[in-house]
């Protein structure tokens, strides 16, 4: 009575202190004393008593379980989760589940939506999910068996699928993820129709080209897609072209993207109409209107613990993770940087036309570039021609320094009968001067502007006399000095364009600034890099690692660095194998290697599936090198898992006493499996 009266009265300290009380001398209170202590400490949300709440489900898990009931558990393992403490709740679903206490997946899947709001959280997330899904396996469960429905009612469905991709994509573990997509069809699962577009994402962070082509079909074909959903795919799509330089599908995708907004503007005039009127008169749509509601709402009655006790369905559990996923959507639809929509209408960014852009310039591939400006010049419309934009991408070359491909690009445009305006002239003309190396250049630019009919400005010409003289050109000098006379050029002439190269405020120049931005953020990409992973990959998923390691020895042969992602799908393999862990210990010493010697980083996915390799086969000198690494990263690391790892396969070792006799490399796997040990609390 004491306990349950303090926890009634919210004295949490008196109740912490009758609890001790009562452990120390009748052992642990019964049922229904310990779950309101367990709800009671958890409805206040403080950290310091969520602690001791867990601390309680911990000590009764171990000594008596049949004092835990289900409901506070999940009631615990929510709270936890909603106060980002997503590795205590993790813990508390794990032991519900060995309790064979099965949560359902409307519960659980709440959870996992809060979970899911943070880094941690998410990587986590993703080994709730495997964990579970790995029960369901190939059909393991039969779903006739009337003992089987409780733990059917756990199963993950395309929901936590869902809110897990989801999550895994904002903050970056996108090779987690695609073990998830993986495993989907294992259980029998089938992907809701938005689940698509978290598909695309996860291949084209992935770089798997095969697959999000595979995908272009069922998207163009699916019933019921938002506007920014086929955004999405489309801009992944493009991505994807990029990532391995296929040039001639991203061109062909941007003309037909520009064609069609160009074919749809004057259509679009009557819909904009309309779409004026209809916001005017703030009609709600539903979903709309589901936004319009206080999303707290919901989540304050569900810490109430008399409110969740009475939502039997959890119902209300699952419109609050419905909310979360809604919030981590729109975090995803942020990183979307390529395609932009109007109406309906997808349109290439300017973010879009620089890496393009700048990926024809990597390539050396002037004349393909180009005959791109010429056939998006024949579908764009401009307002002026110095806000075009091939005058924006030749000056951004300009600007960069890259005038020999700029005067390419002009000669082209020329010939091709594309107007350009006289500040490219102009442009080009004083960068040739102030490198003072070009005579040649600068003589045959002012024949083509002559005859072009192109009048410079008179700074243009001013830079022009004096590099006449500093090359000692007095006749060249007095020719143009007389010139500008004829020609009575104004001074203040021309001031659209210097507004252009200057980057003025009402972003004429945004394309060019964009582009500018992109070459000089030393971003590049090496396609042949994604070309071989993709086929490492491939042999990894067959578990053919002897093909892998041919393929690997060809990559480094061909001159190309493998890099985070190699590594973590023949690491994965041979987890999947099992007992290859003398070959992970040498992929280990080459990424310490590389990363010595190149940028190569180390993610928290690589190093947590190291470590599970290390653990599982009982390297542990090689398992504290990683945690250490990972520690010194301010990587999570969640040692429950380990520390069931080392309770399923190594209880005994080094349990006895060290023998008199041993090998240096025997003490240090003796030290490093103590130390091990030590690490996951065991001693």
């Amino acid at each position: 009575m004491e306990i349950e009266n303090a926890i009634d009265q919210q004295r949490f300290d008196d109740a912490w202190r009758a609890y001790e009380k009562h452990v120390h001398m009748d052992g642990l209170p019964r049922k229904s004393v310990l779950s309101k202590l367990i709800t009671g400490l958890a409805e206040s949300c403080d950290h310091h008593w969520l602690k001791q709440s867990y601390n309680v489900v911990s000590h009764a898990f171990e000594e008596k379980q049949e004092l835990l009931d289900k409901e506070p558990l999940i009631y615990l393992s929510l709270i936890l989760a909603h106060c980002a403490l997503p590795n205590l709740a993790l813990n508390v679903v794990r032991k519900l589940v060995k309790m064979e206490a099965y949560p359902p997946v409307a519960a659980w899947s709440a959870i996992l939506a809060h979970m899911c709001q943070t880094n941690t959280g998410a990587f986590l997330g993703a080994d709730l999910v495997m964990e579970l899904g790995y029960l369901f396996q190939n059909n393991r469960v039969d779903p006739r068996k009337k003992s089987n429905r409780p733990l059917l009612s756990m199963k993950p469905n395309s929901f936590t699928f869902n809110i897990v991709l989801t999550a895994s994509l904002v903050f970056g573990t996108t090779r987690k993820a695609e073990q998830l997509l993986e495993l989907m069809p294992r259980i029998g699962v089938k992907p809701e129709v938005n689940l698509l577009i978290v598909m695309a994402h996860i291949y084209e962070r992935n770089g798997r080209r095969d697959e999000i082509r595979k995908l272009k079909r069922h998207v163009d074909e699916a019933y019921g897609l938002s506007e920014s959903e086929v955004r999405q795919f489309y801009d992944c799509l493009l991505s994807c072209h990029l990532k391995f330089g296929d040039f001639d599908y991203a061109v062909d995708m941007v003309l037909d993207m520009i064609r069609k907004g160009k074919n749809a503007k004057r259509s679009l005039e009557a819909a904009k109409a309309v779409l004026e009127a209809v916001e005017n008169r703030k009609f709600y749509f539903p979903y709309e209107k589901a936004d319009a509601e206080n999303p707290r709402s919901c989540s304050s009655q569900m810490l109430s613990h008399a409110s969740f006790f009475k939502d039997n369905s959890f119902g209300r559990l699952e419109l609050d993770a419905r909310e979360s996923v809604r919030l981590l959507t729109d975090k995803l639809q942020e990183q979307v940087g390529l395609v932009k929509s109007e109406h309906g209408i997808l349109h290439p960014t300017e973010t879009m036309y620089a890496k393009l852009v700048k990926a024809f310039l990597e390539a050396d591939k002037i004349s393909a570039l180009a005959s791109f400006l010429v056939k998006a010049s024949k579908e764009d419309s401009p307002v002026s021609v110095e806000s075009s934009f091939v005058v924006q991408v030749i000056n951004a070359c300009i600007s960069l320094g890259l005038l020999e491909q700029a005067h390419d690009l002009l000669d082209e445009m020329r010939f091709s009968g594309i107007r350009v305006g006289s500040s490219i002239y102009s442009s080009l003309l004083k960068a040739y001067c102030k490198e003072g190396q070009h005579e040649d250049d600068i003589t045959a630019l002012l024949k083509d502007a002559q005859q072009a009919g192109i009048q410079l400005d008179s700074s243009c010409y001013e830079d022009l006399i004096q590099s006449r003289v500093n090359h000692s050109n007095t006749t060249g000098a007095l020719h143009l000095f007389k010139e500008l006379k004829n020609l009575n050029v104004l001074k203040a002439g021309h001031m659209e364009f210097q507004r252009i190269v200057q980057g003025s405020d009402d972003n004429e120049a945004a394309l060019m600034t964009k582009l500018v931005e992109e070459v000089r953020s030393d971003h590049t990409v090496d396609h042949a890099v994604h070309e071989w992973n993709n086929v490492i990959h491939f042999f990894c998923k067959k578990r053919l690692m002897h093909d892998a390691h041919r393929a690997l020895n060809k990559m480094r042969a061909s001159g190309h660095v493998p890099n985070a992602q190699t590594f973590h799908s023949l690491i994965t393999a041979y987890a999947a194998i099992g007992g290859k862990y003398v070959e992970v210990t040498d992929l280990w010493g080459e990424m310490k290697l590389l990363a010595s010697l190149s940028s190569m980083k180390f993610d928290q996915e690589l190093l947590d599936s190291l470590l599970y390799c290390f653990v599982r086969g009982g390297f542990f000198l090689r398992a504290m090198e990683v945690i250490e690494m990972m520690e010194k990263r301010e990587m999570f690391i969640d040692k429950y898992k380990y520390k069931s790892l080392w309770l399923k396969y190594h209880r005994t070792l080094y349990k006895g006493k060290a023998p008199k006799v041993q090998t240096e490399a025997q003490l240090k796997r003796r030290e490093a499996a103590i130390r091990f040990k030590k690490w996951i609390g065991l001693t």
